[in-house]
């Protein structure tokens, strides 16, 4: 029998185990997700503003909030990719939960009240405040092509690793996912975003519970499990090592894991908006801790899954055996292997897996709508739109953003694009040109890593697997062994190289320090701010707590005209692209107006 024939008759056995009882279970989960959403929409709050649509009213308590954090950015891709990065690189992996207890309580207590004080629906407003509006735009329009690139990935990613292991079509779980999505994000608003997260999180770990237990107990217990990570180098616990081109140590995922994690629970619009849903600020910090136990216990299950796979697949790789072409379809294939003979098993893995592609799908397409309206809609374009106008707009938006994911190809970029966004205390023209630089820099790293990865520049740091098992597993195949390429030492040697074998973990933290140190710098050249014009709403409590032992901390916010922050005057700057004024004005006072940040000039223009 040769390769190919053995490999096919393998996986065809794999796939047939998927029924038509597992295709109900999957449709179930769909069908109670657009239930969520008729109900919303047809027997709830009617959507008539786009505070009942965008905010869900700012009535909700903390439960639904909290499962809603959890699920929005622990999508499909993590739920499938932790497990394969165990199984590769070993389950020291487990280190980044230890950055969630100093995220957390910085997003709580240093970046919630500054949003919360401003009541912001798009969490760019800030930045117009802290600001002006070129700034404010230039971070609204990170973000959106940030979120559209992720949302693809998500979707599609997962879609086409099950389609090879469960035989599912990809375009046909993609269309489901998408156009669900877009059903009940447009008709139930973010009320049923965030109960729908609620019911997807619980399914997601139902099901990743119930495959570890059970794949360990097959394996001959959890002891027996870690026994078989121990032979394959798998089991290390902890890495000191303080090289920052190592994958994954301590510090790189203590330190880089908490700016990684920072740019998304501080400052992504996703989770700000579900912090300004809740009634009351208490709510929204409640939820930021129990969000922090529930992930930490979903990415140790996640991780240890990936000692349960290694643990089958001991002896026998099923990438060099070719049963799966990608690291992401291993747990796939080890449910079919394991539970496919459970009629239902199959279709409940499937559910979870896209449970976690639907929370994301849909909070970034209700995030995107709410960016789009307020910072460039009403922002810009069209100030004084009426409310009835803006809702509808609202739900055209997130039908387009839905549509839009079907066009855009997979990205790994949340590490390059989120450290930039974290801004810092400077002039608008020194934010605005650091994170430009920020932006380009970390790029820069990124690119160069997948190109010199390409070139076989950069050597594996997957562990080694066996293959003395695959002829009693019955699968033959044909090991080849890999070419190796020669480096050359003039290039092994390079700064070059050493940039772009930085961790990708550090991606955020190297965006947030190139930002402050480059808009710092902009800003000696251009003229530094006046701290007394500041508005003391826009710091962050961590500048009060440490105002006497700053240079002229005493004086901060000590001119800022409060009578204006609250709209009393009646010269406000038409929002218009005609008046964009792209000249070094120290824009520091700004109010809200019809949904928008308006800014009053402080200075002449040059």
């Amino acid at each position: 029998m040769n390769e190919t024939n053995s490999v096919s008759e393998v996986q065809a056995a794999l796939i047939s185990r998927f029924t038509y009882i597992d295709y109900g279970v999957f449709a179930l989960m769909l069908l109670l997700s657009a239930a969520i959403g008729i109900f919303y929409g047809c027997f709830g709050n009617k959507m008539n503003d786009t505070k009942e649509f965008l905010m869900a009213g700012k009535s909700m308590t903390t439960f639904p909030v909290a499962m809603s954090l959890i699920a929005s950015f622990m999508s499909a891709i993590t739920l499938l990719g932790t497990p394969s990065e165990v199984y590769s690189n070993g389950f020291v992996y487990w280190l980044i939960g230890f950055s969630y207890p100093l995220v957390m309580p910085a997003a709580a207590y240093l970046y919630l009240p500054v949003f919360w004080d401003l009541q912001v629906t798009s969490a760019y407003e800030y930045l117009e405040v802290r600001f002006n509006r070129y700034v404010r735009m230039l971070g609204s329009l990170i973000f959106i092509i940030q979120m559209c690139l992720y949302m693809a990935i998500v979707v599609y990613a997962p879609a086409l690793a099950l389609s090879q292991v469960t035989g599912i079509n990809v375009y046909l779980s993609v269309s489901l996912i998408c156009f669900v999505c877009m059903f009940y994000t447009t008709l139930g608003g973010m009320k049923a975003v965030l109960w729908t997260d609620a019911l997807q999180v619980g399914i997601m770990y139902l099901v990743m519970v119930f495959i570890i237990i059970k794949g360990a107990v097959d394996q001959g217990g959890f002891l027996t499990v870690w026994e078989a990570g121990t032979r394959g180098n798998r089991t290390s616990v902890i890495d000191w090592d303080p090289n920052p081109t190592a994958r994954h140590t301590f510090w790189t995922l203590l330190i880089g894991g908490y700016f990684t994690w920072i740019t998304i629970y501080g400052v992504n619009q996703a989770q700000v908006q579900r912090y300004m849903c809740v009634q009351e600020r208490s709510m929204a910090i409640k939820a930021l801790w129990i969000n922090m136990i529930g992930l930490f216990f979903l990415m140790i299950i996640c991780a240890f899954g990936g000692l349960v796979i290694y643990a089958k697949y001991e002896t026998c790789d099923p990438l060099k055996s070719k049963l799966v072409s990608t690291p992401d379809q291993l747990l796939p294939l080890f449910v079919m292997d394991t539970l496919g003979e459970w009629k239902g098993i199959p279709g409940l893995f499937v559910a979870g897996i896209f449970s976690g592609a639907l929370s994301t799908v849909s909070s970034g397409m209700n995030s995107l709508a709410a960016i789009t309206l307020e910072d460039f809609i009403r922002g810009v374009w069209f100030p004084d739109m009426s409310e009835s106008t803006a809702t509808r707009t609202s739900k055209i938006l997130s039908l387009f953003f839905g549509l839009l994911t079907f066009a855009l190809a997979a990205l790994s970029i949340f590490g390059m694009v989120g450290g930039p966004l974290v801004w810092c205390l400077q002039p608008w023209h020194g934010a605005f040109i650091g994170t430009l630089f920020g932006l380009g820099f970390t790029f820069w790293i990124g690119v160069g890593f997948q190109v010199a990865k390409f070139q076989k520049k950069i050597p594996s740091t997957k562990l080694p697997v066996n293959m003395y098992g695959c002829e009693a597993a019955n699968i033959s195949f044909i090991e080849t062994v890999p070419t190796i390429p020669i480096l050359e030492n003039d290039y092994e040697d390079s700064v070059l190289l050493s940039f772009y074998q930085v961790s990708y973990l550090w991606y955020s933290a190297i965006g947030v320090f190139s930002v402050i140190i480059i808009g710092m710098l902009v800003s000696l050249v251009t003229g530094l701010q006046d701290v007394r014009k500041l508005n003391p709403k826009a710091l962050s409590p961590l500048i009060h707590w440490i105002k006497p032992i700053l240079p002229e901390g005493d004086l901060i916010g000590t001119e800022f005209d409060g009578e204006e922050e609250k709209g009393l005057k009646s010269e406000k700057q038409q929002a218009s692209v005609g008046n964009l004024n792209f000249g070094f004005t120290d824009n520091s006072v700004a109010v809200k107006k019809n949904g928008h940040i308006e800014n009053e000039e402080q200075s002449s223009r040059l």
